[in-house]
């Protein structure tokens, strides 16, 4: 009798264990009302019929509520300042959308002018300088700004199989003939992402990015490319977290600070900060060079996203040793002896690390904090920074502005283009006309 009722528990405990390893969404992802809500487990009958629908295309995922869920593998207050706050409507909407892709994302956010507002593109958001929190309103202009959606996945081929079934016209014709495999051998080129853009849902546009989760990782740790690392350099709005994601994303933040003090003086304001972090993912774009993008947009996004800036990077700027920065006040000190930006240069990533190297030489092991202090105290480091910055951006941005023909078709291709470019003259334009003279 005892060992029967052993048998049955140890039984019950596998069958849990199972279906916990098959399923897709950890348990912290609902809340206890939700949970109260669900139906009753099902036995499994081995006789019945299988369903219509295939394990290839599931049903849809129930959506994550409407509040962060702590992410168990971290601390709780771990990351705190990625969660960065919009209003109910913002919310509502942004999820919406995402809750109607029924392929499994690991990582997803918005991001740009359609999400936090950015100076000279319209109404379509809104940010209150008492909370911070920032509303975005349907956009009837036919011009106003995308809302820009990045998605992470684990297996690139099996989300484009399961969305290129559910959302066809998402994909050009070429891309929907040739299959799932072949969009995701554009998406594994340099940088390692696909976009799908000028898409209409829920009454907006949209453009989406699909890369994987280790190349997300890999370049926030690493700064690979900077393609995604840049973009997430500035505000963004997490829709579905990942504690891997939370982990690596804090220390490109982290980065972002070193590399920027590194290429300003002693004394600077929270604005001059801001535009350098805000700008590392456009030094060596070719956009910036041609009439595809507004050259005013890094000062237009620190203008108008002050507060979440703030909130990002005040706590980790303060972290810094040699770094003075009170809460109440715009202004930063920072010590700018070769001792302690040493401390800085040692603690970039990789990549700008090996890049580094490349131009002062390798050092001996044995000689290391004098390699470092040496290169700490050359009075060209800050050129140096940004240049080596601008070589590891030029390539793979250059490389997504041709994918984007593929991956988009020339139609929309030429549709966004010119979009791009009447940004750009709208901003040349805003940039020219003299100010107003009070007087």
């Amino acid at each position: 009798m005892l060992s029967a009722a052993r048998n049955s528990r140890k039984l019950s405990t596998n069958s849990y264990l199972i279906a916990r390893c098959l399923s897709t969404e950890t348990s912290s992802s609902s809340s206890s009302s939700d949970l109260q809500n669900l139906p009753p487990p099902k036995h499994p009958d081995f006789l019945s019929k299988p369903k219509a629908r295939s394990s290839l295309y599931p049903r849809p995922r129930r959506a994550h509520p409407s509040h962060y869920q702590p992410l168990h593998d971290l601390p709780p207050t771990f990351g705190r300042n990625q969660l960065l706050p919009v209003s109910n409507s913002t919310r509502a909407l942004l999820e919406s959308i995402v809750a109607q892709f029924d392929a499994p994302i690991r990582y997803a956010f918005a991001y740009g002018s359609g999400v936090f507002e950015q100076d000279g593109y319209g109404a379509s958001a809104t940010t209150s300088p008492i909370t911070g929190v920032t509303s975005v309103h349907r956009p009837i202009d036919p011009n106003a700004p995308m809302l820009d959606f990045m998605f992470a996945v684990t297996h690139p081929a099996h989300f484009h199989s399961i969305n290129m079934h559910q959302h066809p016209s998402h994909y050009t014709l070429h891309s929907r003939i040739l299959g799932s495999d072949y969009v995701s051998a554009i998406q594994a080129i340099t940088p390692g992402v696909w976009f799908n853009t000028l898409v209409p849902m829920n009454g907006v546009t949209i453009k989406y990015g699909v890369t994987t989760i280790d190349n997300l990782c890999s370049d926030l740790l690493n700064w690979n490319t900077l393609y995604l690392a840049g973009r997430m350099h500035k505000p963004l709005r997490i829709i579905k977290d990942d504690a891997r994601v939370r982990l690596t994303q804090q220390v490109n933040l982290t980065s972002a600070v070193r590399a920027a003090l590194l290429t300003l003086p002693a004394n600077f304001t929270e604005t001059e900060l801001f535009e350098r972090i805000a700008g590392i993912s456009y030094t060596g774009d070719p956009r910036m060079v041609l009439p595809a993008e507004n050259r005013g947009k890094v000062g237009n996004i620190v203008r108008k996203q002050g507060p979440q800036f703030k909130e990002l990077y005040h706590r980790l700027v303060v972290g810094l040793p040699g770094v003075h920065w009170p809460l109440n006040t715009q202004h930063i000190q920072q010590d700018i002896s070769p001792q302690a930006r040493s401390l800085h240069l040692r603690k970039l990533p990789v990549n700008l690390i090996f890049h580094m190297k490349q131009r002062y030489g390798v050092q001996l092991k044995e000689e290391e904090n004098q390699y470092w202090v040496r290169i700490a105290g050359d009075e060209k480091l800050p050129e140096m920074v940004n240049r080596e910055i601008r070589t590891i951006v030029r390539w793979p941005a250059t490389a997504q502005t041709l994918k984007g023909i593929v991956s988009a078709g020339l139609g929309k291709s030429l549709r966004y283009s010119t979009a791009k470019i009447s940004k750009w003259w709208k901003g040349s334009e805003a940039s020219s006309t003299p100010k107003s003279d009070s007087s």
